[in-house]
């Protein structure tokens, strides 16, 4: 008999009838007081960048690398180099060196070789794709041009080496590929580094100046203190000036390669501009309860070496067995949803980066934590998650700006402690708390994660990461519950836990910041 999870339905927002709106907040119409363009630097991330649908085991270590590989491969077709390349190198230093293969690091560079992207790849094909290159040494370059690849010769593990240019101390998460042709000549050559929650950037980007401060929106905000005082200023909510802000990048391209596509093109004209980015937040949702589901319903032994078995499953069969007994029991059914998600990022399946992979667990987790144990009509559930989405990217966005959400560069603060503080100011917000409240959940939740360090055992995302999960799940919901008892008035601001979040990460030893050189990872006893 199939374990109930009783995860809370699915609602597709009533698309067949355009007309029937959800209640989230409207963006304010030409009638209403509206901001004039912006004329200060303002944060540049998107919430469907923030939000990505990819594959496990992480975000740093397989997402942002299959999408460096795939970036490379679509850079040889633009330049018309993808017929004369006869060889592809890539090396990996740092972090992504030290705990690649435990990552799936090598797989994801070889899937982006392939042509594939994290977003679309299909998590049961990957282990046929993958032997195929390894039977035959060879790789289909861009899913098209058939070349030699040795993964002993061509895909280079640099442990002892930290970053590309050893002169240059740069992102922890660095790679290079290089491309020659048939004599041997080098044809191109990019460095690109992963910076954490899939996000990539070229060598010449990270040293140019931002290329994204023309996004234009119309309440930019750099801090909290910004974002507070603006949404003071219009009368707005932190969702509604979030989902402004998304409408206004509605049509940036390079958003719209990330943002879910939800229903047909013909059905896509019909809808305003608002219905469409909250459709695909509800996308986003889905794919998280998705993941939920087969985390709960999956038993086994995750892969990697550690014969870590998955225990959702028993988890969630002890839980129904005992059903409402227990008071505690929704906090119970919270640590089941995160580590189900967590136990999927494992296995290489399905997840969305919430802000990382190795962290993606907290958010569906609250979430669904919501879904169940709240009360409300299934309309008004509609409508806290969807504040709950916009609110969580308004503060994930400030950590990924102003500071680190990669646990190569700060630690696990910047991922499970991100999450934590995400999810903390989310689910104040679905409970309809202030935007003070909302900034003070925030800041409790990372001031109680500052110094976590990111030691994974065999550089697998495993232990002590799943668990994490769980633990930093439920600690959102008292940070949570302890602000909304308060009226938001407190001594430390987000913009300072933040600040000190990043410092703590830069002072923290490179061998606590994923490298698998000190911690847990040299502390277990192998049976």
């Amino acid at each position: 008999m199939a374990t109930k999870s009783r995860i809370a339905p699915f609602r597709h927002l009533a698309l067949e009838h355009p007309g029937a709106a959800a209640k989230i907040p409207q963006v304010p119409t030409s009638g209403q007081s509206q901001p004039q363009p912006p004329t200060i630097t303002s944060v540049n991330t998107s919430l469907f960048e923030l939000f990505k649908i990819g594959i496990g085991p992480s975000s740093s270590h397989t997402v942002g690398p299959m999408r460096a590989a795939l970036r490379f491969t679509r850079e040889l077709t633009e330049k018309n180099l993808l017929e004369q390349t006869a060889r592809v190198n890539v090396d990996l230093y740092g972090s992504l060196a030290l705990t690649g293969i435990g990552h799936g690091t090598d797989r994801a560079i070889l899937l982006g070789l392939l042509g594939e992207a994290p977003d679309t790849v299909d998590p049961y094909t990957v282990e046929t794709k993958i032997a195929a290159i390894r039977n035959t040494n060879t790789l289909a370059l861009g899913g098209s041009k058939t070349i030699p690849f040795h993964e002993a010769e061509d895909l280079n593990f640099r442990r002892n080496q930290m970053y590309p240019d050893p002169a240059v101390h740069s992102h922890p998460n660095g790679m290079r590929f290089t491309a020659f042709d048939s004599t041997g000549a080098k044809l191109v050559e990019e460095v690109f580094y992963s910076i954490g929650g899939g996000f990539i950037v070229s060598e010449a980007e990270r040293t140019a100046e931002s290329t994204t401060s023309t996004r234009k929106v119309p309440y930019p905000f750099r801090s909290s203190a910004d974002l507070l005082a603006s949404a003071k200023q219009h009368n707005l909510t932190i969702a509604h000036l979030m989902l402004a802000n998304e409408v206004a990048l509605l049509n940036d391209p390079a958003i719209s390669i990330t943002r879910p596509q939800t229903i047909s093109a013909s059905l896509q004209i019909n809808l305003s501009a608002e219905r469409k980015i909250r459709a695909s937040i509800l996308v986003l949702w889905q794919t998280m309860q998705q993941c939920t589901e087969r985390g709960i319903a999956t038993e086994g032994i995750l892969p990697g070496g550690l014969n870590v078995r998955r225990r959702a499953h028993r988890l969630a069969e002890r839980l129904n067995t005992i059903g409402s007994k227990d008071p505690l029991a929704p906090i119970d059914w919270v640590t089941v949803y995160a580590m189900a998600v967590n136990e999927e990022n494992a296995a290489g399946g399905r997840v969305v980066t919430a802000p990382t992979n190795g962290a993606a667990g907290v958010i569906p987790a609250i979430g669904n934590y919501y879904m169940r144990f709240i009360e409300g009509t299934e309309a008004e559930k509609e409508e806290g998650i969807l504040r709950y989405f916009l609110t969580a990217a308004a503060i994930g966005i400030l950590y990924k700006e102003n500071a680190s959400i990669s646990g190569a560069e700060v630690g696990c603060q910047g991922e499970v402690g991100v999450a934590c503080s995400m999810a903390a100011g989310g689910l104040v917000a679905a409970l309809n708390g202030t935007n003070a409240q909302i900034e003070h959940a925030a800041e409790i939740a990372m001031e109680h994660n500052l110094g976590m360090t990111c030691d994974p055992i065999g550089g697998l995302v495993q232990i002590p990461c799943i668990e994490r999960n769980g633990m930093g799940a439920v600690k959102a919901i008292n940070a949570c519950r302890m602000a909304m008892h308060e009226t938001g008035d407190h001594k430390l601001s987000l913009d300072q836990v933040i600040a000190t979040m990043y410092q703590t990460g830069l002072d923290m030893q490179s061998r606590y910041k994923e490298t698998s050189l000190a911690g847990l990872a040299l502390n277990i006893i192998e049976c």
